[in-house]
């Protein structure tokens, strides 16, 4: 999997880069072929901002955006949202398995 960063206005530590870069491989690994991630890190005066997007094929692009004083925080509140996403994608698909399975068992 690609990891892509790009950063806005913001100087990102090497600490913080390999720190999301894990996070999001460990994230990527419970979703089916994930092809690639792009991790933006913004500044805006006292204000940063991440925002992770993971590609996978086959399925809708996910997207989480963080914010807080530090990157610190604002990477966590992100990768948050992103696993949320993921493990809801993932429930959802063993949804949709069962359900054909109960709808025969009732009719019969």
């Amino acid at each position: 999997m690609e990891i892509i960063f790009h950063t806005h206005h913001a100087v990102v530590s090497e600490r913080m880069r390999k720190r999301a870069e894990a996070a999001v491989r460990r994230t990527a690994l419970r979703l089916s072929r994930a092809v690639d991630a792009i991790i933006r890190f913004e500044q805006d005066g006292p204000v940063k901002r991440v925002e992770i997007v993971l590609h996978s094929p086959r399925q809708r692009d996910l997207v989480a955006r963080g914010e807080g004083k530090f990157f610190g925080p604002a990477f966590a509140d992100a990768m948050e949202k992103l696993t949320n996403q993921v493990r809801r994608l993932r429930s959802s698909k063993r949804t949709a398995r069962r359900a054909p399975a109960s709808r025969k068992a009732a009719v019969v």
